[in-house]
């Protein structure tokens, strides 16, 4: 297993695995009256390009939350959506329901695409991580890989914060437990040093989880989460 970029890549498994894409968001925040560009299909395209072309998967796992809204699919997402399902078409496509994919099954549809609640593959099981994964669910897996929670770190210097994306490694009970970050542009995400965290399977001592960011396909690897608190000046 290898982060690439704001992915991970099950190489043994030929399987590439991403998160929390939120397409449509941009409409969403439009309707709030926040206006923004419409920028991120075009970003998370560009990004995952170059991610594919150096590992070549069979498998493509879209771990949750592919669009945005909740009780509705809008314009933005419909059309986005099928034109990302089109660009990822020469690999076998999984999408992981997230809780924001209540009604994604009519698009998925049109592409032939399959929405299950979990996937799993040589002892890797990739679910949303909005709920508790049964314990059947759990038979011959050592690594849980999740996303839901978009992890960021807020690095402090004189009063001013700057969010990185980052991917949260530790153990939920006897299991390896990887947190992915948001393959969203827009926001950067949720600051674990400030922030709650919402998961089921984060609501214990996370003091031991590895903080590792993700800056422009470079890694940051800032150690245990409890020795962090030393690096970064509080504002």
């Amino acid at each position: 297993m290898k982060i690439a970029g704001l992915t991970l890549w099950l190489e043994g498994e030929r399987t590439l695995v991403f998160s929390d894409t939120h397409l449509g968001y941009e409409e969403f925040l439009n309707k709030q009256g926040i206006l923004v560009p419409r920028f991120q299909y075009k970003s998370i395209v560009e990004h995952l390009k170059d991610v594919l072309a150096r590992t070549k998967p069979k498998t493509v796992v879209i771990n949750g939350d592919l669009k945005h809204e909740f009780g509705a699919i809008s314009e933005q997402e419909w059309s986005e959506v099928m034109r990302f399902l089109t660009f990822l078409k020469d690999y076998d496509v999984a999408l992981v329901r997230g809780n924001h994919d209540n009604i994604l099954g009519p698009i998925a549809s049109k592409k032939n695409v399959q929405v299950a609640e979990e996937f799993k593959t040589g002892g890797f099981l990739i679910i949303h991580g909005n709920r508790t994964p049964t314990k059947k669910t759990l038979d011959d897996v050592h690594t849980i890989i999740i996303g839901h929670e978009h992890p960021a770190l807020g690095l402090r210097e004189k009063g001013r914060t700057e969010k990185i994306k980052c991917f949260m490694v530790g153990r939920w009970k006897d299991r390896n437990l990887v947190v992915m970050p948001s393959l969203n542009f827009v926001t950067e995400g949720v600051d674990v040093m400030k922030e709650r965290l919402l998961s089921p399977l984060l609501q214990h001592d996370l003091s031991d989880f590895r903080i590792i960011g993700v800056e422009k396909n470079e890694l940051l690897d800032f150690g245990r989460l409890d020795d962090m608190s030393d690096l970064l000046e509080e504002s």
